[in-house]
């Protein structure tokens, strides 16, 4: 038993209790507020309102891997910096490539697929 209590000693530190809730309320949070602009239109532009929500998504990313993923710059010499940065890069490139795709294919739909079935 007691070689099983000095592993866990040796292992990575996780968080306490407060910084769990921290991390809870913080993605309770940032869950609320883009799902409030969305469903009450309290901002008119709706290219705005998909900013601030995406905003919110990276912000949310960030807290997820460093309230419960417990991801620093001192913790495994650095390595989880690494998987930060490379996870900010992909969550870039999926949101801008996304964005890109959805702009043109809106751009480049056909007049009669304008969602007015009558002239059919």
């Amino acid at each position: 038993m007691a070689g099983h209590a000095s592993h866990h000693a040796d292992g990575p530190a996780h968080g306490s209790r407060k910084q769990y809730v921290i991390g809870f309320l913080l993605s309770v949070l940032l869950t609320a507020v883009p799902f409030g602009l969305v469903m009450t239109g309290v901002l008119a532009d709706p290219r705005l309102t998909a900013g601030l929500v995406m905003v919110c998504a990276v912000v949310q990313i960030v807290v997820h891997m460093i309230y419960f993923l417990h991801m620093n710059t001192k913790s495994e010499n650095g390595w989880t910096l690494m998987a930060l940065i490379f996870t900010l890069i992909l969550v870039v490139i999926v949101l801008a490539g996304s964005l890109w795709v959805m702009y043109h294919m809106n751009l480049n739909m056909m007049p009669q697929m304008g969602g007015d079935m009558s002239a059919m």
